[in-house]
């Protein structure tokens, strides 16, 4: 609880698919996912959503380029009837301020916003349940570097301040030092290394982690 878990990998090692694993958006082959000791069979999909939710790669292509800012942030309350209406809007404008977005952003539609003020939209949808979990999979790699660090600032300070956990997926290590306390390697659909950040990153034993570094 609290932790950010870092899953690093190069493409199709099974990083995204592991993702939509904890998801409950597919079904793994084999083994089990539990939440807070229950499988997610269990939990079921009303429960897993208010308790694990995504921010995604790509924000305008998860985000309804039909409904404006407003809509969007306030829909799972809307969904899951949390709230009464003046209640939910007062809980999407606040939770857009934390997440710096102006309220005059509350009209606009997806199409009329910048890429890193996207992925805040998609910060705020992910966190106006106040759910525990937040499944980032590679959430600044379509952002400029200067705005991969905003949105990296900002995570950090929602996972403080909202006792969040986090598992943050990403091919960039550098991204993974900044933000993860441990990391887990994966290649070709395993984990082949796991531990703090700091130890397999300087010290690690797998010749793939040893691979991915040098060409870091």
């Amino acid at each position: 609880r609290g932790g950010v878990l870092g899953i690093v990998g190069e493409s199709g090692s099974g990083k995204s698919t592991l993702a939509r694993v904890l998801l409950g958006l597919q079904r793994p082959d084999s083994g089990t996912v539990t939440l807070f000791g229950q499988a997610l069979g269990a939990v079921g999909r009303i429960g897993l959503a208010r308790q694990v939710q995504p921010v995604f790669q790509d924000p305008y292509s998860s985000l309804n380029p039909r409904r404006t800012i407003g809509d969007i942030i306030r829909l799972p309350l809307d969904v899951h009837a949390i709230g009464a209406p003046d209640t939910r809007e007062a809980a999407m404008r606040a939770m857009m301020a934390r997440c710096g977005l102006v309220a005059g952003l509350v009209s606009a539609r997806p199409g009329q916003l910048s890429g890193g003020q996207r992925q805040r939209v998609a910060i705020a949808t992910a966190l106006i349940m106040r759910p525990s979990i937040v499944i980032c999979d590679e959430p600044t790699s379509a952002l400029d570097v200067s705005v991969q660090a905003q949105i990296l600032a900002l995570l950090a300070e929602l996972r403080v301040e909202f006792g969040l956990t986090y598992v943050f997926i990403s091919h960039d290590l550098a991204v993974v030092r900044a933000i993860a306390d441990n990391v887990a390697v994966m290649c070709a659909g395993e984990m082949v290394e796991h531990g703090p950040v700091a130890q397999v990153f300087s010290a690690p034993n797998h010749p793939y982690t040893q691979r991915l570094l040098e060409v870091a």
